[in-house]
């Protein structure tokens, strides 16, 4: 399927896509969400909690999207606040003192940038995740399961393994936002996407992200079985692979891993 990067971009926000949840449910058993980050509050943005992936006790930790407009209000269409981010590191230290490996599902345009979430300290939250992330002494595995913007993706993309479906995007702002700056003009967002090599095509070629996840024909929202299954037998094979690292090599090799890119 040939599509343009805006063509991507617009397939990857469409609100009929597979969300976090619907990973969680079909992939893991038993899964048991936890809340609230200790400090502030529950962020419904994030969703996170423990589940067994065959028989192995994992954390697993998503961004959320709604399939409507009051589900999106809810979750704040999937724009964290700093209680979300630190919910997901509390949930990820906690993994690493039980040994759990954790599974990552980014979708998110970006971090909330309101007042409140700048005064509760967004962006510390966002650098806390990104340096602990790299030194969990426990396998990560994220996936880019449609949008993956800013800050706000990156800090859930720390990981041992990180991929991306055939269709997601991933990028250090959205088109729109790349365009008002570079070119003053946010109608220019089509020809942004084109410029900035978002797409999950360019990011391996970049060495950016670790594999790209087929996506059925027209996009994941056509065969939800099809596209999670594909996910999961890359969990299944990553999982068993970094299971069977010591911890220093673990850590090493994520340290190399990102200081290569």
């Amino acid at each position: 399927m040939n599509i343009s990067p805006w063509e991507k971009v617009k397939l990857a926000r469409m609100p009929i896509r597979p969300t976090g949840l619907d990973y969680i449910d079909r992939i893991f058993e038993d899964f048991i969400e936890l809340h609230g980050d200790r400090f502030y509050g529950e962020d419904r943005a994030i969703v996170g909690g423990i589940a067994f992936f065959d028989n192995i006790a994992v954390t697993v930790i998503a961004q959320q999207k709604g399939r409507n407009t009051k589900e999106n209000i809810a979750r704040n269409f999937s724009m964290p606040h700093p209680e979300g981010y630190r919910k997901a590191l509390r949930l990820m230290k906690q993994a690493e003192k039980f040994g759990r490996p954790i599974i990552c599902f980014i979708d998110t345009p970006g971090a909330f940038c309101g007042i409140g979430a700048e005064e509760r300290g967004q962006g510390e939250a966002i650098a806390t995740n990104l340096a602990e992330m790299m030194m969990l002494k426990t396998p990560i595995i994220s996936v880019v399961i449609s949008e993956g913007g800013s800050g706000g993706a990156l800090a859930l993309g720390v990981a041992d393994r990180v991929y991306m479906l055939e269709h997601a995007i991933y990028s250090i702002l959205s088109p729109e936002g790349f365009a008002s700056i570079l070119y003053k003009d946010a109608s220019k967002a089509e020809t942004a996407a084109n410029d900035m090599k978002l797409t999950a095509q360019d990011l391996y070629q970049f060495g950016i992200i670790d594999g790209i996840i087929e996506e059925p024909y027209g996009g994941a929202h056509n065969d939800y079985d099809y596209v999670i299954g594909k996910v999961r037998e890359v969990i299944d094979l990553d999982l068993k692979e970094l299971m069977g690292l010591s911890v220093d090599e673990l850590i090493e090799k994520r340290y190399q891993k990102f200081r290569n890119i």
